[in-house]
């Protein structure tokens, strides 16, 4: 399997997510939680999930259209899938912090959170893998390049 392929099935899976970003919202009733904050924080709540939705989304839909180009290791794909890499990152590593045990009450809650987790890990492998690996395109990398012709 190629890294473009990898690429194309992480977007799935990143689409994939936002079925569990649907659910939270319901499950954690959030309309209730959050009927005793002043307005505005209610607001925000809602905001700053739209934008986690926005940014999956999207994150999703260019790994699904752009695998081909995401994987070339040219310096925009490097950077955006070090992006990618340090978003995923971060959510992982918030699965080790988050107190969710007490909402985890059915096994499919269960089963679901340790597979967001499986999902977390893989995103942050592969993006971080296409981040960082050797320009398959061009032996000589932009940072030797720059030396080069600072150094003649």
């Amino acid at each position: 399997m190629s890294l473009a392929d990898l690429i194309f099935l992480a977007g799935v899976g990143q689409l994939g997510v936002l079925v569990a970003s649907a659910l939270v919202p319901v499950h954690l009733n959030w309309p209730e939680s959050f009927r005793s904050l002043p307005n505005l924080h209610r607001q925000l709540f809602w905001v700053y999930g739209g934008y986690v939705v926005l940014s999956i989304t999207s994150l999703g839909l260019i790994s699904l259209f752009n695998a081909r180009e995401l994987a070339d290791g040219s310096n925009l794909a490097r950077g955006f899938c070090a992006y990618v890499t340090i978003f995923w990152g971060i959510r992982l590593a918030l699965q080790a912090v988050l107190e969710v045990k007490e909402h985890l009450s059915k096994w499919w809650l269960k089963v679901g959170y340790h597979l967001l987790t499986v999902l977390f890990v893989c995103f942050t492998l592969i993006f971080g893998w296409a981040s960082v690996r050797p320009n398959p395109n061009n032996s000589e990398t932009s940072l030797s390049k720059a030396i080069q012709t600072a150094n003649p």
